[in-house]
């Protein structure tokens, strides 16, 4: 029996199979003067791209997009051959507005996409989704494409001029363009914002920018105001007084860089280097003081800031005036008219002219009247001082009539010669004038034959105006000099912790002249009134430097073994093991120590103590300091590093590096400095250096010649060390900015 024939299974339709295809209307091209703007268009208000802009697009690169169009019927309900624009009206407008301007023929053919009249979906639901379904270019894709724009050749103000923009923005987007592609992802991924990503252009320095994001973030703190502190933290803004007084166009001359804010208002910006802007600034006021030391004072303090009590121990002289009382009034007449003036005006963008002049001419009979209002006795300016420092607006600005201890006059006994403290007499002796009054009388030096003497950030130095200092005699600057000093400090400190002896004397002479001896508090370099001067730990290594460490762990210990309790400490002392107080009490008088050299610290016989201290303890700077590029050599003149090479190695070792540009003399003087055992001037312990810190305690730092006994004339016999290969070829003599060092001991007639 033959089976029958299986019939074969029919398979079902799925419903995508039996969906009907989606067909898209194809554009016709419809005359212009054909079409009109539908009342069925939703957009009313106007805002982003003007349409005579859009026009100018259209005309450069034609319609990017259709309009979509329906028939308008007549009243019978049939097309009239005309239609409607409920979708792209801009464009349409635009259309008109080259039509209007005869830039395109009225019947030009317009590409549309046509609806029928009936359709189910509204001329305004149209209209509606055209501009709500649409999504705005992201910013970021934005930014790249301007920069590939850019990349390929076009200048900015074509990109503006293409995308009806302003060339500052496009430099804007172009800048964040450039910003680090991790923050740039980051912004993608929506964990940076717009303006932080903003704060992020102020630098394009990538590698920067990433380390202060990842800080940021681990700190829990981003901001584009946080941003914006720690990219310039050690920046000066152009505001600051050092940057208007120099001024912008002498700072980048000598080769300085400018941080712009291209989203900033005001134009903010920073100058990048400091110790340049620094360094411009003290030449430029130094050279202004010449005007000051022409007066006749003895001496002139030049510093960018006057840091509260540099007037401290000093005695102030008595003006007197040489103003009528016709004058006087004068004088407060012109100083209020000027006041008014400039509250009314002085703010403002623009001044009238004829206000500007009135302002320039009150200012200098001001001038004029301030100087006859404050007269100084001509022998009270011979033993006398100036400051001369900036204001807050970048002025110079001049504090006249300080008179120094050392510099006061001491009236001899009678029938002795009359002298004065500080040398004073014996430089008039030197130069041929002054002589005792019978008397007894205080003699002075006569102001026509003083030298003034300029002290530029600390360092100071008398010579005639016919002396230029060599560049070996420039000083080391204010803020060098903290920074080295602050590493003896802190070697010091420990130096007396682990030596209790020492700590009780030192701590008994502090009391002793403190307590005994009226009240004299400035002969110890120990801070022993429960005070321990905060060491600045921004100075570079000094987080590494073993002597902090070490002081830091052992104060750590101790504060865990004290009390909570305020209170219970003192008992707890008490109570201690005689071993443990010691102990402690040297900690303590160790932390004391403040042997820091700082701008107006007056307390001369502080930092000859440390000297003695450092005697006393046998401190050795060389267990834990080793000059390098970083910490000294970069931060010198280059006649600095060669003294010290001819100090430490010898005439011919240094006559190596004498081709070198700064920056690879100072890298290679920190290689062949290596372990020798040299330390500068501030870091010596007197006594100790002599008999075998590797340094000779005479050697002439400030020579060309080397030293000629002990360990320097010594090293003159070695053999001179090689230089790498890639430095053999030297390089010019000039600093690695292309520019002299300029001399900062200034002596004046």
């Amino acid at each position: 029996m033959t089976s029958p024939k299986a019939t074969p299974k029919s398979t079902p339709k799925t419903a995508a199979s039996t969906a009907a295809k989606i067909v898209l209307t194809e554009a016709i091209a419809i005359p212009f003067d054909k079409l009109s703007l539908s009342q069925a268009n939703v957009r009313r208000i106007a805002q982003g791209m003007s349409i005579e802009d859009l026009a100018e697009d259209i005309a450069r690169r034609g319609l990017l997009q259709s309009l979509s169009v329906r028939p308008i019927l007549d009243g019978a309900g049939q097309e009239t051959g005309r239609y409607e624009v409920p979708a792209g009206g801009r464009r349409f407008r635009a259309l008109e507005h080259l039509v209007k301007t005869r830039r395109i023929a009225k019947g030009v053919k317009v590409p549309c996409i046509v609806r029928p009249a009936d359709s189910a979906i509204s001329a305004t639901e149209d209209s509606i989704a055209e501009n709500a379904m649409r999504e705005a270019l992201h910013p970021l894709d934005q930014f790249r494409a301007f920069k590939a724009l850019a990349d390929a050749g076009m200048p900015p103000a074509d990109i503006a001029a293409r995308f009806f923009v302003t060339e500052t923005i496009v430099r804007q987007r172009l800048r964040l363009a450039g910003i680090s592609p991790v923050l740039l992802d980051a912004y993608a991924a929506g964990e940076l914002t717009l303006e932080c990503l903003m704060a992020f252009s102020v630098t394009e320095d990538a590698e920067r920018q990433v380390k202060v994001w990842e800080a940021l973030c681990r700190r829990g703190g981003v901001s584009n105001w946080s941003i914006r502190q720690a990219l310039t933290e050690r920046t000066v803004s152009v505001g600051d007084a050092r940057a208007v007084f120099v001024g912008e166009e002498a700072y980048i001359a000598a080769g300085g860089t400018v941080l712009r804010d291209l989203f900033a208002e005001r134009g903010d910006g920073w100058f990048q280097d400091a110790a340049l802007l620094d360094r411009l600034a003290e030449a430029k006021l130094a050279e202004f003081s010449q005007s000051v030391a022409a007066e006749g004072w003895k001496w002139i303090e030049v510093q960018l800031s006057l840091g509260h009590g540099h007037t401290y121990g000093l005695r102030t002289l008595r003006t007197r005036s040489e103003l009528s009382e016709a004058e006087e009034v004068a004088f407060e007449a012109a100083v209020e008219e000027f006041d008014s003036l400039n509250d009314q005006y002085g703010y403002g963008e623009e001044i009238p002219a004829d206000i500007a002049e009135r302002l320039a001419t009150l200012e200098s009979e001001i001038a004029e009247y301030e100087a006859r209002a404050a007269i100084h006795d001509p022998a009270d300016i011979a033993i006398a001082g100036a400051f001369v420092s900036l204001d807050y607006d970048g002025r110079p600005m001049v504090r006249r009539g300080y008179v120094r201890p050392e510099d006061e006059p001491v009236a001899a006994p009678e029938g002795e010669a009359a002298t004065e403290t500080g040398g004073a007499s014996s430089e008039a002796d030197a130069v041929g004038v002054g002589s005792p009054e019978a008397d007894g009388r205080t003699v002075r030096p006569e102001p026509s034959v003083m030298r003034t003497i300029i002290t530029i950030g600390g360092g100071s130095a008398a010579s005639g105006p016919t002396a230029e200092p060599e560049e070996t005699d420039r000083p080391l600057s204010e803020q060098h000099r903290t920074e080295l000093t602050s590493y003896r400090t802190i070697a010091l400190r420990e130096a007396l912790a682990d030596d209790p002896e020492a700590a009780f004397i030192a701590v008994l002479h502090a009391m002793v002249i403190r307590v005994i001896v009226n009240g004299y508090r400035t002969g110890s370099c120990l801070e022993v009134s429960t005070t321990s001067s905060r060491v600045d730990h921004t100075v570079q290594g000094l987080d590494a430097f073993r002597p902090a460490t070490s002081l830091d762990a052992r104060r750590e210990a101790w504060a865990k073994r004290l009390p909570e309790e305020h209170g219970a400490i003192w008992d707890f002392l008490v109570d201690l093991a005689p071993e443990a107080r010691t102990e402690l009490f040297a900690l303590c008088a160790g932390l004391s120590v403040n042997a820091m050299q700082a701008p107006y610290d007056r307390r001369p016989e502080a930092l000859p103590h440390a000297d003695r201290l450092a005697q006393l303890v046998g401190l050795d700077m060389t267990r834990d300091w080793t000059p390098t590029a970083a910490n000294y050599f970069s931060r010198v003149t280059k006649g600095r590093i060669l003294a010290a090479l001819r100090e430490a190695k010898g005439e011919d070792t240094a006559r190596l590096l004498e081709g070198l540009k700064k920056g690879d003399m100072a890298r290679e003087a920190e290689r062949l400095m290596a372990g020798s055992g040299w330390l500068p001037e501030l870091l010596r312990t007197p006594g100790l250096d002599a008999e075998g810190a590797g340094v000779a305690p005479d050697a002439a730092i400030g020579t060309e010649e080397p030293a000629g006994d002990g360990a320097a004339a010594d090293a003159v016999d070695e053999p001179a060390e090689d230089l790498p290969a890639f430095l053999a070829d030297g390089g010019d003599a000039a600093d690695a900015d292309g520019s002299e060092p300029n001399a900062y001991a200034i002596a004046a007639e």
